[in-house]
């Protein structure tokens, strides 16, 4: 699979303790941090729950 390149933009503070799991989950110790992952399903899901606080880079 294709593998595509996220980054955090936004804060996980005061968000639910689900999202900063999720953040964690995907990589993001930072903010504006760029991490690569594998276009799976499991990883688009997690990238579905938090895309208020990530951007996809193609």
């Amino acid at each position: 699979m294709a593998t595509i390149k996220i980054k955090q933009t936004k804060s996980g503070i005061n968000r639910t303790e689900r999202q900063k799991r999720t953040l964690r989950a995907l990589g993001f110790t930072k903010m504006n941090q760029i991490v690569d992952k594998e276009a799976n399903p499991q990883i688009m899901g997690m990238i579905k729950k938090v895309e208020h606080l990530v951007t996809v880079i193609k």
